[in-house]
Order: C-alpha cells, then sequence, then structure tokens
C-alpha cells in the first residue's frame, strides 16, 4: 500500500503529460485539491482515532491490571479465608479437647474427694457404734453394781463409846488385865472415826475395770 499524504496529492498538479483528447486540467486540478483535502480530513480523523485507541489501549491495560489485581486479591482472600477457617478449626478442636481433659480431671478429682469424705464418714460412724457399744457395757456394768449397791444392807455407824464401855466389863485374868490396862490407850488417845466422803469412790467400783480408763 502506497503511503499517500495531501502534500504528495497537491504537488501532483502538472506532473501529468497531456495528451489529446485528454482529461480538462482545470478539473483534475479540482478533483486532485477535493481529494487532498478529504485525504487531510481523514488524516486527522486516523490520528485522532489513534490517539483514542490508545487512550483506550491504556485504560484497557489499567482495567485489566486492575482486573488482575481485583482477581488475586479474590484469590489471595479465599486462601486466607480458607486459612483462617482451618487455623479457627484446630483451634476450636484443641480448645475442645483441652476443655474436656480440664473436665476429666475435675471431676476424677471430685470423685477421689467424695471417695476419700465417703471413707472418712464411715470411720466416724463405726468409731461411734464402737463409742456407743463401750458406753453402753459401761453404763449397763454401771446399773449393775448400783442395783447391788441398793441390794446390800445398810450399815448403821456404831457407838464406839458403848463399845468401849463393854470391853472394860468383860471379865479378864488378872494379869491379862493389867496388861490390858497398859495397853489400852486412853479415850483422848484414840482416834477419831473418819467421816465418810460422800464423792469418794467406792471399793468396788475402784477395782471394777469399767470405771478405769
Amino acid at each position: 500500500m502506497i503511503d499517500l499524504t495531501p502534500l504528495d496529492v497537491r504537488n501532483k498538479r502538472g506532473d501529468f503529460r497531456k495528451a489529446m483528447r485528454g482529461y480538462d486540467p482545470q478539473e483534475v486540478d479540482h478533483f486532485l485539491e477535493m481529494v487532498a483535502e478529504r485525504l487531510d480530513e481523514v488524516v486527522k480523523q486516523n490520528l485522532t482515532l489513534s490517539e483514542r485507541v490508545d487512550r483506550l489501549s491504556e485504560q484497557l491495560s489499567g482495567q485489566e491490571g486492575r482486573e488482575r489485581a481485583v482477581q488475586e486479591a479474590l484469590v489471595t482472600a479465599q486462601s486466607l479465608r480458607e486459612e483462617i477457617e482451618s487455623q479457627a478449626h484446630r483451634e476450636a478442636e484443641l480448645t475442645r479437647r483441652e476443655a474436656e481433659d480440664d473436665a476429666e480431671r475435675i471431676r476424677d478429682a471430685a470423685e477421689r474427694a467424695i471417695h476419700d469424705r465417703q471413707h472418712e464418714l464411715d470411720d466416724l460412724n463405726r468409731s461411734r457404734r464402737r463409742f456407743l457399744r463401750a458406753f453402753r457395757s459401761l453404763l449397763e456394768e454401771q446399773l449393775d453394781v448400783v442395783r447391788v449397791e441398793e441390794e446390800r444392807p445398810i450399815l448403821e455407824d456404831l457407838d464406839l463409846d458403848a463399845l468401849r464401855v463393854f470391853q472394860r466389863r468383860e471379865p479378864v485374868d488378872a494379869g491379862e488385865s493389867d496388861e490390858a490396862a497398859e495397853a489400852e490407850p486412853a479415850d483422848e488417845d484414840l482416834p477419831e472415826p473418819e467421816a465418810s466422803d460422800p464423792d469418794a469412790p467406792d471399793d468396788d467400783t475402784e477395782s471394777d475395770p469399767t470405771f478405769q480408763s
């Protein structure tokens, strides 16, 4: 294709050879001028369209770049979402397992504590029953002692002065009488009878092993 410009068309005037019965030179020149003007307009339109195409190409390139960036961002976001979901699932599973382990440890500790408290309670109940049996046995033994004491006859206090007078009036030999007189202490030397202590324990109760701790 020949690269033809409006200037080339205008410079073509006079280059044609003249021949008999040829075209009218003025009409040819007028036509060439019209062609040159039209070609000039076409060239300008072509330049305008070329510039517009360049701008559109740049815009398209930018749009394609943005689309690629958006696409890459979407892919990255999808990958990040999947990674976050996977991490969240792993953390949730780990948290669930830790919670189950903690609950199991707490349940085991509670069961051990309940078992220990039940064992202590059983020991206390056994000790209580042993104490009650021993205390019942002690009370029954003391009741037996009380019954025996209640059935024993009451001892009256002896009149020691009357007993001494009675002893003096008994017939004795002369030698024995003198020896008895020497050996017999005076009335004032005789010890006074000790008053019985109501709080003192009875001999039977002291010898009773149930009263000994």
